[in-house]
């Protein structure tokens, strides 16, 4: 009964799987624009955080700093703006506040970056599968068949049925370089926010060895 059901299937051929690679491109296509554009947006503030904020910090202009982060859409501009609202408080508070908001913001760096990676290692596997579906289906068409003894027949469906596993290899080479460059990319801006937040701390601790009694820094109530 199963190997009827399984054969049933696997008459169907391989056309159903090719649809579904197709569709698994465009899912894979998106994303990668997607990861593009929003790294892209992302890069030259980064680049301003890192060029003008220890500028800042040095010169002990802390409310430059908060100007400069205030409204920031980046995950960069908003760890280093929890951790001038917390700075107050001391290098501990500050260095948590930092921490949650990192954590927090750490889904936006790899956003969809998973099923990226799911279609690169499956998507070969997806291919293989409509490949031995149609050498299936054409076994089964030419054991029916007045040409069963034609080689060019025979060649003919197995040459179909290569198909599926070529264009699952197309869709799966670009999803898999594409997911390991983001992922450099991920490792290289969690780099940069961690210097950044180092940085902070660093004014803080130097504040509070200099015996500040309150250290220089937004109002809560302005800031918020």
């Amino acid at each position: 009964m199963l190997t009827s059901l399984f054969l049933r299937v696997a008459f169907i051929g391989a056309e159903w799987v090719l649809w579904l690679l197709l569709a698994l491109s465009f899912v894979s296509i998106g994303i990668i624009v997607d990861r593009l554009l929003y790294f892209w947006r992302n890069a030259e503030e980064s680049e301003r955080l890192n060029s003008t904020l220890p500028e800042l910090l040095r010169a002990g202009d802390v409310r430059g700093a908060w100007d400069l982060v205030a409204n920031s859409e980046g995950v960069g501009g908003a760890i280093v703006a929890a951790g001038l609202k917390a700075m107050r408080r001391g290098a501990d508070s500050c260095n948590e506040a930092m921490q949650s908001v990192k954590s927090r913001l750490r889904g936006e760096l790899d956003a969809r970056l998973s099923i990226l990676g799911t279609i690169g290692a499956n998507a070969p596997f997806i291919g293989l599968m409509g490949t031995v579906l149609g050498v299936i289906k054409a076994a089964h068409d030419l054991n029916g068949s007045a040409n069963a003894a034609d080689p060019n027949a025979v060649m003919g469906g197995v040459f179909e049925a290569l198909i599926a596993t070529a264009v699952g290899l197309f869709v799966a080479i670009p999803a898999v370089i594409s997911y390991n460059f983001f992922q450099r990319k991920v490792r290289a801006a969690m780099s940069q926010i961690d210097s950044l937040a180092h940085l902070v701390l660093a004014y803080v601790h130097a504040a509070d060895r200099r015996g500040s009694e309150a250290t220089p820094g937004p109002q809560p109530a302005r800031v918020s």
